[in-house]
């Protein structure tokens, strides 16, 4: 990589503070939500979700997909510019601040003021240890192109873009220019696929994207079936691997599949007892991230992520307290 290259990873994703709590399967079936995925919702049904939440303990944190994996990265020591934006209210500058006490530096998120609030993403998280995600975008999808600044994405060695941003035409314009603007400065391009759904909405562009304009993509092992179209994951992960440079499949307690120019490596996962499955993917990426931007091989940046992610479902919410987090080559040799 070049020598200007000065910060690991740009990150573009939504800015949505995480709405914490535990709460029984009826709850989730109550609000007819679809357990273990993401569903976005207006204000209505997220104040019926609060509302029903009453009396509960409820614990707020900055978040979104790209934030949690750049969390990660800086708790494992690396460094970061993030791309998003939030509102002037309390929960923009709970956002901000959040982000610069766990280490997320640089540009933070851009800071509107209008009527649309902050967004928030409140996370269900049953006895079972799986997640239900309520999204509320809110002044998220206002995030746009002109909010990427081309001089950060150049010093960066890393850009990376969560997949839900295509949900939205701003937020998906902001996406490419990232994309494009990594590709003519020699960053290297890396994007999480980051739900099933969204895989199912947009497969089509990404079979495009992919090829074209990716270094590395990280999915979890639905998203990989679903990209593929086949149910065999060793089959996936050798035709991602046609496709970019690296690719990390992530598959639960059984690790995770790595592709390295075509070469399909397991790498073992940590046996652990979940309690909260929600940041388990971020962290794993921002452990790799981290690992592919510090001389880490692959396969060794694998077992960090997987290190991390087995760490963070033992806990609430999407990551660690940094001092919890054992030093990278007590993990990976």
């Amino acid at each position: 990589m070049s020598q200007n290259k000065t910060v690991d990873v740009y990150g573009v994703g939504n800015a949505l503070v995480d709405i914490l709590a535990f709460v029984e399967d009826s709850f989730v079936e109550q609000m007819e939500l679809a357990k273990g995925s993401m569903t976005l919702v207006e204000g209505e049904k997220r104040g019926a979700i609060l509302s029903g939440l009453e009396g509960k303990s409820l614990n707020k944190r900055s978040g979104g997909s790209a934030a949690n994996s750049l969390i990660a990265l800086a708790q494992s020591g690396g460094s970061s510019i993030f791309a998003g934006k939030v509102a002037d209210d309390e929960n923009g500058k709970l956002y901000i601040n959040d982000l610069k006490e766990t280490g997320v530096g640089y540009e933070l998120p851009a800071v509107q003021d209008a009527d649309q609030p902050t967004g928030t993403s409140i996370i269900l998280t049953t006895p079972d240890a799986e997640r239900t995600m309520c999204t509320n975008l809110a002044i998220s999808v206002l995030f746009n192109a002109d909010d990427i600044k081309a001089d950060q994405v150049e010093r960066c060695k890393v850009c990376y873009v969560e997949g839900y941003l295509w949900a939205g035409p701003d937020t998906k314009a902001a996406a490419v220019k990232a994309i494009e603007t990594a590709k003519a400065s020699g960053t290297l391009v890396s994007m999480t696929f980051s739900d099933a759904f969204v895989v199912d909405l947009f497969k089509d562009y990404f079979e495009e994207l992919v090829p074209e304009s990716c270094d590395i993509i990280f999915c979890n092992s639905d998203e990989a079936r679903k990209y593929v179209g086949d149910d065999d994951l060793q089959v996936c992960a050798e035709k991602l691997g046609k496709q970019v440079k690296l690719a990390f499949i992530t598959d639960g307690a059984n690790g995770a599949i790595v592709v390295d120019n075509g070469v399909v490596s397991n790498v073992e996962g940590f046996e652990v007892n979940a309690v909260d499955t929600v940041g388990a993917g971020d962290a794993f990426a921002g452990g790799v991230l981290y690992g592919i931007t510090h001389g880490l091989t692959a396969t060794q940046a694998a077992k960090w992520g997987n290190y991390l992610a087995s760490e963070v479902v033992q806990v609430q919410g999407p990551r660690l307290e940094k001092n919890a987090i054992r030093p990278v080559e007590e993990i990976v040799g």
